[in-house]
């Protein structure tokens, strides 16, 4: 029998060894917690990452999955248990910090980006997590991103389109100053102002809105913002973000966590990302 060619998106040999500490420390730390018993871990877990990302990278549905990769049931419920134990978490902060690394720079970053996109709603998605952003005329959900110098996710948060960006924007400061102390500065659009400013002042982070000159017509490239924005696009190649699928934000943050891990993985071992322009 003709061994199995692998699918552009799975994990090279090289891209696995990266991520296979984190999840084996996972599944020995349930094995020791008990949480096993009786339902022994019979799937491969590179099998399993494969599997998510395949989905992330093509969107398909859970259930679609080819045949080569384990149960749908078993692929999903990892997912989840990754998002619920900060798996995906840890693992994108694990790859940040190599990659800074990589580049000759700190691993924890001093400055960042903040931003915001909004995104088409699937028909799973519960009602009362979506929401109309009237700037953009888009009903759906929004993504609230922050990323280093070099566009790589120090947090996310998904809330309904409907939520201003100024107030979607407020939480993440905190919570990123609660992550990366050494963060002072913050660069923004116009969108972020007064209370995100003032949120970040009192947090010792100085955030400075970068605006468009109004004398320039089509399009132009904003210092600072460019790169969150260059991120957002890159996101954009895992179709499962190109609308929101997920019932729960939690769960879209996740996906969004994937791409990054799939992104930097990839940046890390010098892979390239198949896209159609590729074909």
């Amino acid at each position: 029998m003709a061994e199995q060619r692998p699918y552009p998106s799975d994990l090279s040999d090289a891209r696995w060894k990266l991520i296979e500490p984190v999840l084996s420390a996972w599944r020995a730390d349930r094995r020791g917690r008990g949480l096993d018993i009786g339902r022994p871990c019979e799937h491969d877990l590179r099998a399993i990452m494969n599997a998510i990302v395949y989905v992330d990278r093509t969107g398909i549905p859970w259930r679609y999955p080819p045949h080569e990769y384990p149960p749908w049931q078993s692929v999903y419920g990892y997912f989840a248990h990754w998002q619920n134990d900060g798996v995906f978490t840890q693992l994108s902060g694990l790859l940040r910090r190599l990659v800074r690394a990589a580049e000759g720079r700190d691993p924890e970053p001093t400055a960042c980006v903040i931003d915001a996109q909004s995104v088409k709603t699937s028909a799973n998605v519960p009602a009362a997590g979506q929401g109309y952003d009237a700037g953009k005329k888009i009903t759906g959900r929004k993504r609230s991103i922050v990323t280093d110098t070099l566009g790589l996710l120090l947090a996310v948060m998904v809330t309904a389109a409907s939520v201003s960006d100024g107030a979607a924007g407020l939480p993440l400061p905190t919570q990123v100053a609660a992550d990366h102390p050494t963060i002072t500065k913050t660069w923004a659009d116009s969108a972020y102002r007064t209370t995100v400013i003032e949120g970040g002042a009192a947090l010792g982070i100085d955030l400075e809105v970068v605006r468009r000159d109004s004398a320039t017509r089509g399009f132009t490239v904003l210092p600072r913002r460019w790169v969150i924005e260059r991120t957002l696009g890159r996101l954009m190649f895992h179709r499962r973000l190109a609308r929101d699928y997920e019932a729960l934000p939690t769960r879209s943050e996740a996906m969004i966590h994937i791409a990054m891990i799939d992104l930097m993985t990839r940046r890390l071992t010098r892979e390239s990302t198949p896209t159609w322009r590729d074909t």
